[in-house]
């Protein structure tokens, strides 16, 4: 809820659009703060885009590489 009550202050405070983003395990929380800010609070706001995509990172303890999934969410009016 920390995350839609912040979404909604910026779209009140004279915004006209808010990007969610997230990595890997959080990806599944993005989708919930969009959902729930463009079914309960805000009607009015709708998902403009969804980007994904997959990145590399270097494994700071083995020191191989590995792929993490991202998103990013654009609300607006």
């Amino acid at each position: 809820m920390n995350y839609v009550l912040a979404c909604l202050t910026q779209i009140n405070n004279g915004g006209d659009f808010v990007t969610v983003k997230a990595r890997g395990r959080a990806i599944s929380r993005a989708v919930d703060v969009a959902q729930v800010l463009t079914k309960r609070f805000a009607t009015d706001i709708k998902v403009q885009s969804i980007v994904i995509n997959t990145e590399q990172v270097k494994s700071i303890i083995t020191g191989g590489m590995s792929n993490v999934s991202s998103i990013e969410i654009k609300l607006g009016k």
